[in-house]
């Protein structure tokens, strides 16, 4: 089986900053494509920010320049840097992975429990 486990959630002022870290561990063969999603009460669930097996992120436009992804392939962990935190912002966040678990088989998503980051204005 393989489990996601995220950390770093918190409550924090408009202008602050926070740090997600989601680690992936169990059966692993290899993890491709890494995300964040948020989702605010009473919404879809929605992608902030990706990145690929090969260090290539992508960014929702409302997170641009403000968000930064990373990974460490080495710890099966990505990382959610969050800078300038806005009301808005506020939300569960999840983290997903898709998992090769055995080589041969196809990558399967997987997502963590969730984080709540709340921003106070």
């Amino acid at each position: 089986q393989v489990e996601l486990v995220e950390s770093g959630g918190g409550l924090v002022q408009a202008g602050g900053s926070l740090r997600l870290s989601c680690r992936a561990s169990g059966t692993i063969a290899r993890i491709t494509d890494m995300a964040w999603y948020r989702q605010a009460t009473g919404y879809l669930r929605d992608m902030v920010a990706s990145i690929t097996s090969a260090d290539s992120p992508d960014y929702a436009d409302s997170v641009k320049g403000r968000f930064s992804i990373s990974r460490d392939n080495g710890k099966n962990t990505v990382y959610l840097e969050m800078n300038n935190l806005r009301p808005e912002d506020t939300g569960v966040y999840y983290c997903s992975a898709n998992v090769v678990r055995r080589s041969g088989l196809p990558p399967f998503p997987y997502w963590g429990q969730g984080t709540q980051v709340t921003v106070s204005s």
